[in-house]
């Protein structure tokens, strides 16, 4: 062999040595450094999920009447792996199926897109799913057209029809109670990512539609039980070879809630009613809010909200046109427990238990003059009413301004009047926060407005935070709104320029405005039937609590929510002994009697207190009535306020009397239990019986509070 020959086999072997160790460090690297990555991403590329739904648990009222619940509805959905089986990858069978549909054959196309690929619409018309599941192109589809596909299995391959739950609001005694209940919508990407690499099976997917407000979203966890899950093998083309592994959805667990829908509606009726008597009067009634408590344990037995907004409505989506139409009503939130108003008198409560703690005599006699003047301001009595030298309990029956004004003045000198600085005490304000006032309720519903309470110290922060805006204004003296109201703009402009230069100081008209809850203080009406309930129970203040029980879809009870008492309230006996003796005279001769006549107060003795808080900007009051119910025995707290409304007397008081008339079973001044809308008479202590099947053995007849009584149940069938 040649010198050139032996070269050349020496170079052949250094060439075949090179690439097998080349091959060699290749196996090894893959195998051994990023072996796991590869397996991870072949089994990934195997194994495909597909979800099943759970039927969503019900929402029921404490007689297992059904608030929120579910029925069936045809689904008719799509398998794309079956149509890409297809010689034309079924573009002939969604023509077939657009017809007998009676849709445009576009439309299914555009919801067979995933989500994020060139050309597909935003969701959810888009399919934001796993490619290997059955996507949902059209609901409620007729029965007979159902049929004819199912039959029809040769022109429809990939082609089904299945009965799907629906979320519907069987409204008894036509309830609406949207703000309480809430409504669904898509999971959000912002919770999808919360969830961080959970691998729970009843984690969020981005399929879910989860609650977005009320007690769907409180306890949606609950509701949304757990999903089926089925483990499908798949090929490297992407063809289903076989199922690894299969697991039924669970239902979700139903929420019993205390509410109970015959006074529910009642309560809706008589707000509106309220509302009505309000612009009967001339008044504009824009807004307002009823809530009625149990004093002894803090549940919510009615809460309602106006304007409010049919439920219904978000079921299959809203569209654009109604979500701005909501917006435009200020509909979506609840003045119940979101909105923030000045109490007005009703506030008095509050303050005559500061002047209590603070020694101030509950049984003397002050001067209550038509007007008095503190600081260069005049401030006067409601209608500008004088009564003479009276007595405490007078003061709060005719809802006497000036003698809280006085008080209120002592206990301003009392803690150093102008020179003090923002740590001094606080009589009325520190009061009112004992009463849980400026904090959450801490009620199970999502969104819960917190308040304010007016103080040195509130002011303090407030002008650190505003003094430049207020600066500014006052400089620029509201143009646009001299431009229709000079006056106004030129009280706007003074009250600027004022807080501008010294807003942080404590003064004596601060005070004064903020002994009747007029002010900076801000509450909500719940807030308020909380206050009353707890000077009605002696001073227990409650967390209140919509939820009753959680239960789950076989009748099993998972949790039984027991009363929490958030705090005792730290004010003498002697001084809410006061308060629960003089409180029923306001309804029988004081500001709330003109709206009780006729009333069995003999009976069912009421406590109340009347308001009319002025708002900044209005020459109209927002009207409030404040009351607990029987005096003597304290059951129930209600609370009702109309903004720009007028009087608590003339405009709330008659809808709260029509309340403890339903409550107690009053017609025409006789007094008959059995005529109560509660079943019994009373709050249901036991639960609703929940069959192992999940149907709710609940109320028939007139009293189930539909024209026909069905039994409610959560399943699919």
């Amino acid at each position: 062999m040649s010198e050139r020959s032996n070269l050349r086999l020496l170079v052949l072997a250094v060439l075949v040595a090179s690439l097998l160790g080349t091959l060699v460090i290749r196996t090894f690297y893959l195998q051994v450094m990023t072996g796991e990555t590869y397996r991870a991403a072949a089994e990934d590329n195997t194994v495909r999920e597909v979800v099943e739904p759970a039927v969503r648990g019900l929402v029921l009222d404490q007689a297992g009447r059904p608030l929120v619940s579910n029925r069936t509805s045809v689904v008719v959905t799509v398998d794309r792996q079956t149509l890409k089986k297809e010689k034309d990858e079924g573009v002939e069978v969604i023509d077939r199926l657009a017809k007998i549909l009676d849709m445009p054959a576009g439309k299914i196309t555009e919801r067979l897109a995933n989500c994020g690929t060139e050309g597909a619409k935003p969701p959810p018309i888009c399919w934001n799913g796993s490619n290997y599941q059955p996507i949902p192109v059209a609901n409620d589809v007729d029965t007979q057209t159902a049929l004819t596909i199912m039959e029809r299995r040769s022109d429809f391959p990939g082609i089904s029809a299945k009965l799907q739950a629906v979320r519907e609001y069987p409204s008894p005694f036509n309830v609406n109670a949207a703000h309480l209940l809430g409504y669904l919508g898509p999971v959000t990407e912002e919770q999808i990512q919360a969830q961080g690499d959970s691998q729970e099976v009843d984690r969020l997917r981005i399929t879910d539609v989860v609650g977005r407000t009320g007690l769907e979203r409180e306890y949606d966890a609950e509701l949304r039980g757990s999903p089926g899950i089925t483990a499908l093998a798949v090929d490297t083309a992407g063809q289903v070879t076989g199922t690894l592994a299969s697991k039924p959805p669970t239902a979700g667990d139903y929420v019993v809630t205390s509410l109970d829908a015959h006074l529910q509606s009642v309560v809706e009726r008589q707000l509106v009613a309220a509302v009505e008597r309000a612009r009967n009067q001339g008044y504009p009634g824009k807004s307002g809010a009823a809530v009625v408590v149990d004093v002894r344990t803090g549940q919510v037995l009615a809460m309602a909200s106006y304007p409010t907004y049919d439920p219904s409505i978000w079921i299959g989506g809203v569209t654009k046109k109604q979500y701005k139409d909501l917006i435009g009503s200020e509909a979506l939130s609840s003045n119940a427990y979101q909105g923030l108003f000045a109490p007005g008198s009703t506030f008095k409560v509050i303050s005559t238990a500061a002047a209590g703690k603070e020694g101030y005599s509950l049984y003397g006699d002050y001067a209550c003059p038509s007007q008095v003047k503190v600081g260069g301001q005049t401030f006067r009595n409601f209608e500008s009413s004088a009564y003479g030298r009276i007595s405490l309990q007078r003061a709060i029956e005719v809802s006497c301004n000036t003698v809280f004004y006085g008080l209120a003045e002592r206990m301003w000198l009392a803690a150093g009047g102008p020179e003090a600085d923002r740590e001094s005490a606080d009589p009325v304000a520190e009061t009112a926060k004992l009463f849980g006032l400026g904090s959450a309720t801490g009620i199970d519903l999502p969104g819960e407005a917190v308040g304010r309470v007016s103080s040195r110290a509130f002011k303090a922060d407030n002008w650190e935070a505003m003094k430049d805006t207020w600066c500014a204004n006052a400089s620029a003296g509201y143009p646009e709104t001299r431009k229709t109201d000079p006056k106004l703009a030129d009280y706007y402009t003074a009250l600027d320029k004022e807080n501008c230069t010294d807003g942080y100081q404590w003064r004596a008209g601060d005070a004064l405005n903020a002994v009747i809850g007029q002010g900076d203080t801000a509450v909500t009406p719940l807030q308020m039937a909380m206050v009353y309930a707890a000077v009605a129970n002696g001073g227990k203040l409650y967390q209140p609590q919509v939820a009753k029980a959680i239960v789950s879809a076989s009748g099993e009870v998972v949790k039984e929510f027991q009363p929490v008492l958030k705090s005792q309230v730290t004010v003498p006996k002697t001084t809410m002994t006061f308060l629960r003796r003089t409180l029923p005279g306001v309804t029988t001769n004081g500001s709330g009697e003109t709206p009780f006549q006729g009333f069995p107060l003999d009976q069912i003795p009421v406590a109340s207190k009347t308001g009319s808080a002025q708002v900044t900007g209005s020459d109209v009051s927002t009207s409030w009535f404040a009351s607990y119910a029987p005096a003597d025995k304290p059951r129930y707290a209600v609370v009702m306020m109309v903004t720009e409304g007028g009087t608590g007397s003339k405009t709330s008081g008659p809808s709260v009397r029509r309340i403890y008339e339903s409550l107690f079973g009053v017609t025409n001044g006789v007094v008959d239990p059995s005529r109560s809308v509660l079943i019994g008479g009373e709050p249901q202590a036991a639960l609703p019986v929940i069959a192992s099947d999940g149907t709710v053995t609940g109320p028939t007849g007139k009293k189930a509070g539909v024209v026909s009584a069905r039994a409610a149940s959560g399943r699919s069938r």
